[in-house]
């Protein structure tokens, strides 16, 4: 099974209507307050108009005639204008703003919900930064479209649309003037589009990459420190960050030359005007508050121009982020629930391997011919070396992965004709790498399950973790920071037992369970499992072999085929695999004794 990295855009053309027409699914609840703000945006471009014409009623109607008691009655016309252009701003930011933060809310709550769906060989191929980079600034990207882009676009069109008719109603011959300079603008804005799409695209992917990188380098800073790879990897991180950088002055050349072309035409166009409607003025057939007028038009004129290729630069970094996000989402889960399960409710435990075959690439086989039996309420044990196949069985059992062929099958049904969350619900895991959440010491043995407290401490008892708990400051209500830094490697295994026989599973799978807790403690917990395993399955894995001579069948795994099996004192009879195995760790222990010994003061 296979998942193709995303770390390069696949789509090679621009399907932008398909795309905003997704994104509007999302802004569908908020259609109402979303056409509030239009109206409330349309009205302000209205009000925006009243300006000019009225500096034109001033100058024409009482500065030239030299009448001063009309001036103030068009000033107090002119506050009351900017008042209420004042309150309907800002009533239509308020809401837009407030709209967006809701619209990221849903859809970084959907992009989440379908990330913990996805099959696990999806995150073995895309790394979590570049995940992380989706629902963090990609969704700030798209929210940026709506809440000053899509819907203010409307605003600004209607200003453009507006101006232009009271320019044409005012003088025709100077408005045609002023809008010849607009086939220039267009030029312009073709060749910014064409290259900023690409430049944008470009730097979501080198952020992507870097996020990537320093998640993947702070999660593993104690290898890096102790094996002296800073310098090394500081000279990647470099290498990462300039090709960042690279991509942003792409994209800052297109600004460049962007906006200044913007200004640099319409200074043109009120040096227009002026030779035009100055002339005009000389000629008496345009009055001076006209010119006046038109001046300032031309001005507002150019400023929703300028807004909407503002607002087309918002759309194309939008439109970048969406596609990777709808890749993401168009991301179909590999493990799925069936439509119609199979099996009953209650789960008694028995599984069966039937000729299962499986490799994360093709034809690189990892596990071979895999066949056995577990009734319920027994245990197998899986051991060999390193790279046998072990731990893989327990994540096709889990059903974190499919078999490539045959079948596994629980209380007689393909575990593919199960419901997923009754599969899973019926199983607890404990593994060698403790993953433990931000929280609390109860909260991350319920991990949001319905158990009591005296449930949760019941567990703790039993593998002897209630001991270290009530040392820590708050017991079981103690915080802890992140993957439990402050706990100890043994610690941390400890609570992960605690929360796997909370959970009171029919099926009971350790990985390692043991490797990390000392030779005592372990003593503990394999006399408490003799208890809390009667009832259930169970499948154990470890290097350890004292760990598994208590199991009802011992497979013994080497290069993903099953090469013996038997229970401990028959294995060691047949002195094969095991009996090689058994011997290489007696001999280990006893060096170590040794060693012991003759380290010891006489």
């Amino acid at each position: 099974m296979t998942t193709a990295p995303q770390d390069d855009d696949p789509i090679g053309g621009s399907y932008d209507r398909t795309l905003v027409r997704r994104l509007l699914g999302f802004l569908r609840p908020y259609r109402h307050a979303l056409l509030g703000a239009l109206i409330l945006i349309v009205a302000q471009s209205l009000l925006d108009l009243t300006g000019p014409y009225l500096t034109k009623v001033a100058i024409d109607s009482y500065i030239a005639r030299g009448e001063a008691a009309g001036l103030a009655r068009i000033a107090a016309i002119y506050l009351a204008v900017l008042l209420v252009a004042y309150i309907v701003r800002f009533a239509q930011t308020y809401i837009l703003q407030m709209t967006g933060q809701r619209f990221m809310r849903d859809l970084r709550g959907h992009v989440f919900d379908h990330l913990q769906r996805l099959h696990v060989a999806y995150f073995d191929h895309n790394p979590a930064g570049r995940l992380i980079t989706r629902v963090t600034s990609d969704v700030d990207a798209i929210n940026e479209l709506f809440t000053s882009g899509l819907v203010t676009v409307f605003g600004d069109l209607a200003s453009l649309i507006g101006i232009m008719a009271v320019m044409l109603a005012m003088n025709v011959r100077l408005a045609l003037v002023t809008f010849a300079v607009i086939p220039f603008f267009f030029v312009v804005t073709i060749w910014f589009r064409r290259g900023a799409r690409q430049s944008f695209r470009d730097v979501r992917r080198r952020l992507a990459r870097i996020n990537a990188f320093l998640q993947e380098n702070l999660s593993g800073m104690s290898v890096v420190q102790l094996f002296g790879a800073e310098e090394r990897r500081q000279r990647e991180f470099s290498q990462i960050n300039r090709a960042h950088a690279k991509a942003n002055m792409d994209a800052i050349f297109y600004y460049a030359v962007f906006y200044p072309a913007i200004e640099l035409l319409a200074a043109v166009t009120v040096a227009v005007i002026l030779i035009y409607g100055g002339g005009r003025v000389l000629a008496q057939a345009l009055t001076m508050g006209a010119l006046v007028a038109f001046i300032q038009y031309s001005e507002r004129f150019w400023r929703p121009i300028s807004n909407l290729s503002e607002k087309f630069n918002v759309l194309q970094a939008a439109l970048a982020a969406a596609e990777r996000i709808f890749l993401l989402l168009d991301t179909q889960p590999a493990i799925v629930s069936p439509v119609r399960p199979q099996g009953s409710r209650e789960v008694r435990g028995g599984v069966v391997f039937d000729d299962v075959w499986f490799a994360y690439r093709e034809e690189e086989w990892v596990l071979k011919d895999i066949s056995f039996r577990l009734e319920p309420g027994r245990s197998v044990a899986l051991v060999g070396a390193t790279g046998a196949g072990k731990t893989t069985v327990t994540s096709l059992l889990t059903r974190l992965y499919d078999p490539t062929r045959g079948r596994i099958m629980l209380d007689g049904a393909d575990l593919r004709a199960l419901a997923l969350d009754r599969l899973r619900g019926a199983m607890a895991l404990v593994l060698q790498d403790v993953h433990l959440f931000s929280g609390t010491i109860a909260s991350n043995i319920r991990l949001g399950s319905p158990i009591s407290d005296a449930r949760i401490e019941a567990a703790a008892r039993a593998v002897h973790a209630h001991d270290f708990i009530m040392t820590l400051p708050r017991g079981y209500e103690t915080e802890v920071r992140e993957r439990g830094a402050t706990l100890s490697v043994g610690q941390k295994q400890l609570l992960s037992f605690a929360r796997a026989l909370a959970h009171d599973p029919k099926i009971l799978i350790l990985d390692e369970a043991t490797s990390s807790i000392d030779t005592e403690t372990e003593d503990y917990i394999r006399e408490a499992l003799r208890v809390l395993l009667r009832g259930r399955s169970a499948i154990v894995i470890a290097h350890r072999l004292s760990t598994v001579r208590d199991a009802d069948e011992i497979l013994v795994m080497h290069h993903g085929r099953i090469r013996e099996r038997g229970r401990h004192e028959e294995l060691l009879a047949a002195r094969g695999l095991y009996w090689k195995l058994y011997e290489l760790q007696y001999k280990e222990q006893e060096r170590g004794t040794n060693r012991l010994v003759d380290a010891a003061p006489a």
